[in-house]
Parts: C-alpha cells; structure tokens; sequence
C-alpha cells in the first residue's frame, strides 16, 4: 500500500462523498433499501477500494488479492456503489439495485458478481467466514490479507463470538476487522436492545489487538490499518466510530433510516446537503 499523500487524501475525501450522492440516487431508483449505514461507511469503502486493497478489478479472481468480507451484508448498497467505481461493472447498473434478476441483491450474493467473496445475510457470520479465508492463506503461505466488516449490531450475536475466540487463540495475524460502530440497530440504540459495552475489554480479553478511530477520518484509517499489517503476534479489529446517516441531517443518529430509503423529495434535500458539502470539503484542500 502506497504512502497517502495529500493530492491522495483529498481526492478519496471528495470521492466518499460522490459515493453518498451516488448511494442516494441508487436507493431511491431501488424504493427500498438501508440508508444509515451504507452513508455512515461511504468513507471507509472509499478508502478500503481506491488505496488500502490489493486487488484487481479487471481480475476479480486474481489469487494475490486482498479479500474483503462483508459480514453486515445489509450495507452492500455503498459496496456496489465503490466497486462500480472502482470498474468492477458499469455504474449504469446500480440502478438494478434489489429489481428482479439484477446481479444486485439486497445483499450481496456471490456467484452473481465478480469480486465478491462470499453471501452475507445473517448476521453474526461474516467473522467466522473471514477467519476461514486468512487461517487458508496461512497455511498456504499465501501473503493477501482478509478485512472483515461487520456491523455493532451483530455483536449481539454468540457465533460472532465464538469467532472472536478462535481468532485470539490461532493468532490469525492476517485478518482485520473493521467495526462500524455507530449505536444503532433496526430496533433502536444498541445500548438499549442488547448493551455491548466494553467492547475493546472485550476483544482484549480474546488476545486481539484493538484500534480506535474516527470512522470519517481517512487518514487515520489508513494509518491504522498500516499498524494492524505491522501486528504478526495477533489480530486486529478496528472500532470505526461512524455517524448513521453520515452527510444527511435528517438522517445522521437515527435508527428509523437503518432500514428504509429516501422517497423523491427525501432524496432531493439530502441530494442537496450533500452537494453543498462537497463544495465544502473541496474549498477545505485550497
């Protein structure tokens, strides 16, 4: 991975938020969808496809890439939406998003779309699966290393766990987690439905190295994921602090957009905040 100088910076910064004003007019072309987190996440994808991965759009296949799981497959909008980006099919398609025969599911389904690793849908999986992947590349002495994103929410889940646990005993250095960790859930505040709290004593408690960042903050992220490649003795998971909703204010904390998308008028106004932030964001690198 190249250093991130700040040409780079800026231009991944601007990038996320084209991604937010792409996912919007994707959702509201689907009628149906999730909002909060897919805008919460636009600046981790944008800097997971267009400067961390090692990967190859015109080779999804390529048996040297870096392998990105996505366990909350729930957000899978702002994927398609990066990897449309980024030339893995053309952007003209996600406007298929959740239509009949469209390669673009509500949640990603993998014989239908080159470069996705696996299904995702229930949650509390996509740990498991990420482990089985980077514990083959060990064995194999293969050097590609696995990211797995996972939701808050799934934390609840016992599997996930489980995971967690063979992950600290097998030191699977390879393997990243990244946490989204914005509160919320389809019910209401995480903290209220099934509390989670203290995560990071939690997963050092397992024998994982644990980060804590700014999940709109690029640069950190890419700073951290440098130190996590730098861990051989155990794996990392990275708390990635994000706001739902990120960029729409009527949007941003909410639990109620977890699950739903913006209606015409809706997608308008927040169409239109997103713009005058990027005009924001752009007078920002002046």
């Amino acid at each position: 991975m190249e250093p991130l100088h700040e040409e780079k910076l800026k231009y991944l910064e601007e990038l996320a938020n084209r991604m937010r004003e792409t996912l919007i007019q994707t959702l509201v072309e689907a009628g149906s969808g999730h909002s909060a987190g897919p805008l919460g996440m636009a600046d981790i994808f944008a800097a997971l496809y267009f400067h961390v991965l090692n990967h190859n759009p015109k080779k999804p296949d390529w048996a040297l890439r870096d392998r990105l799981i996505l366990s909350n497959g729930h957000i899978a909008p702002i994927r398609y939406v990066a990897m449309a980006y980024a030339g893995y099919f053309p952007i003209e398609e996600l406007k298929t998003l959740r239509k009949l025969h469209s390669r673009l599911q509500g949640h990603p389904h993998r014989t239908s779309l080159p470069g996705l690793e696996t299904t995702s849908g229930p949650l509390g999986s996509g740990l498991s699966q990420a482990i089985g992947v980077a514990l083959a590349a060990k064995l194999d002495q293969n050097k590609y290393r696995t990211y797995c994103i996972t939701s808050d929410g799934e934390h609840q889940e016992g599997n996930h766990w489980e995971a967690v646990m063979f992950a600290g005993k097998y030191r699977i250095s390879n393997l990243t987690a990244i946490v989204d960790r914005n509160n919320i859930q389809i019910d209401g505040a995480t903290e209220e439905v099934m509390p989670l709290e203290s995560l990071r004593a939690k997963y050092e408690a397992f024998r994982w190295n644990v980060l804590e960042i700014d999940g709109h903050n690029i640069e950190r992220f890419v700073d951290v994921v440098h130190e996590a490649r730098a861990i051989y003795e155990k794996p990392t998971v990275i708390f990635a602090h994000t706001i739902p909703g990120k960029g729409v204010s009527f949007m941003e904390g909410d639990y109620a957009w977890h699950g739903k998308a913006p209606k015409k008028d809706e997608a308008k106004a927040a169409l239109s905040e997103l713009r005058t932030l990027g005009k924001r964001i752009r007078s920002e690198h002046e």
